[in-house]
């Protein structure tokens, strides 16, 4: 039995709105954090990789939009599979997503911690202090939706404005010996595999957009909205990101960019002081992160809190979590994704919460591909070629993570499944 919820969500959310949520969600963790990890695997050409994963977040984010237009509701590529595919199917890809976005938010945590610790001084702590955001942000997500609204535009409209500032300070001044850093322009003799994984990691930075998808009960006129809302996000975020990272390379290489990312977690907060050298910009730059790993937080705590009340409401996960308190706030979901976060955060590893996050996240878009295909051609507005590519992009990149990541992650798939077929036995028994 399917248990329905208690009170709606209500569309709180305009064009501007669903913008901002969607460059909160996408302008962070990738651009902070995701640049530096995928510059260790592929060296400078990471350019390349960014450029080649905005285009195929193209082809998923043209899917998601006609999907979300058909189907506006929460809860993402999980409803589109039910409706246009299978159960077995939209379960799957509400299950990694839950799984995609918690790492996802867990690495923003780590980041979040390392920026400001750096900044700080102090070493150690970055667990306890990603712990800390986690439970703060939650707080602000369980005030409602309003109110996360009005942090999430504060909070970006400061990343934004950092980001600019490291950007415009690295091309208006640039420091003697930069031609170096692009040579080699990939990291190894097997330039492809390297370039592949890159790819695929930055494909993840580029996927706040479902952020947008996942709120569909929320956003005003979602058949125009949304669309609009997804593609203008996804452009503006690449180009600020091909500019960070050409940037980022140039002043340091993609050897120190790595290192910083590992090991102080703060790559872009290196290149501001030590190559930059300006104190001040170092400081501008600690602030938009710190900013922009808040505000990736926030809205994966959103999204997934969403996701979990879709999965709640067809009894795919315990009921419970369908519950909607008088103030329009998913209490239940929202608390479960913050257990199901903080519990990632203690890995305390970003390259491995990144990576998984990567595989999840590219089975998930592979259904929201495949769902595509499968929408009624009146209610088409792009041509399938896009859902073609998206699908065999996601299916092909997934694979090129580290063996044990894929590994681990179709044992998931597995585990996933035989858990969505005991809980169907039991809810009709």
């Amino acid at each position: 039995m399917i248990a329905s919820s208690v009170g709606s969500l209500r569309r709180d959310i305009d064009l501007s709105g669903a913008i901002l949520m969607g460059l909160g969600s996408m302008i962070g963790t990738g651009v902070f954090v995701g640049i530096g990890i995928a510059a260790g695997v592929t060296g400078p050409s990471v350019l390349l990789a960014i450029a080649l994963a905005a285009v195929v977040a193209t082809c998923n984010a043209l899917s998601s939009a006609q999907l979300a237009a058909a189907k506006p509701v929460s809860g993402g590529t999980y409803e589109y599979g039910y409706t246009f595919l299978t159960p077995w199917l939209g379960f799957t890809a509400g299950w990694m997503f839950m799984f995609a976005k918690s790492a996802s938010a867990a690495t923003a945590a780590l980041g979040f911690a390392g920026y400001l610790l750096h900044t700080l001084g102090i070493v150690g702590y970055v667990v306890p202090l990603a712990l800390l955001a986690v439970l703060v942000l939650t707080l602000i997500v369980l005030t409602g939706i309003r109110s996360s609204n009005r942090a999430n535009a504060v909070i970006v409209s400061v990343t934004i404005a950092a980001l600019f500032a490291f950007v415009l300070t690295g091309f208006l001044f640039p420091r003697g010996g930069r031609e170096a850093n692009w040579t080699p322009f990939f990291a190894s003799s097997a330039p492809l595999p390297g370039l592949l994984e890159a790819t695929a990691l930055m494909f993840v930075a580029f996927t706040g957009y479902g952020r947008i998808a996942t709120l569909g009960e929320e956003v005003h006129e979602p058949r125009v909205t949304i669309p609009k809302a997804i593609i203008t996000t996804l452009w503006m975020s690449a180009a600020l990101y091909l500019s960070v990272g050409a940037v980022a390379v140039s002043t340091v290489g993609a050897a120190r960019l790595a290192e910083a990312t590992q090991t102080e977690v703060a790559p872009l907060q290196i290149v501001a002081a030590e190559a930059i050298d300006g104190e001040v910009l170092a400081l501008v730059v600690t602030a938009g992160a710190i900013t922009a790993m808040l505000s990736v937080l926030l809205n994966l705590i959103l999204g997934l809190s969403r996701m979990l009340l879709a999965m709640g409401r067809r009894g795919d996960m315990p009921t419970r979590l369908a519950f909607i308190n008088g103030s329009g706030t998913p209490t239940p979901a929202v608390v479960a994704v913050a257990v199901v976060i903080a519990a990632l955060v203690l890995v305390g590893d970003v390259k491995l919460t990144w990576s998984f996050s990567a595989f999840t996240v590219l089975v998930y878009y592979a259904i929201t591909n495949l769902a595509a295909l499968r929408l009624p051609p009146e209610q088409r507005m792009f041509s399938p070629l896009f859902a073609w590519g998206g699908l065999a992009s996601c299916v092909f990149l997934a694979f090129w993570v580290d063996w044990q990541i894929w590994l681990f992650g179709l044992a998931l798939i597995a585990a996933g499944l035989v858990w969505h077929a005991v809980s169907r036995q039991l809810a009709s028994a």
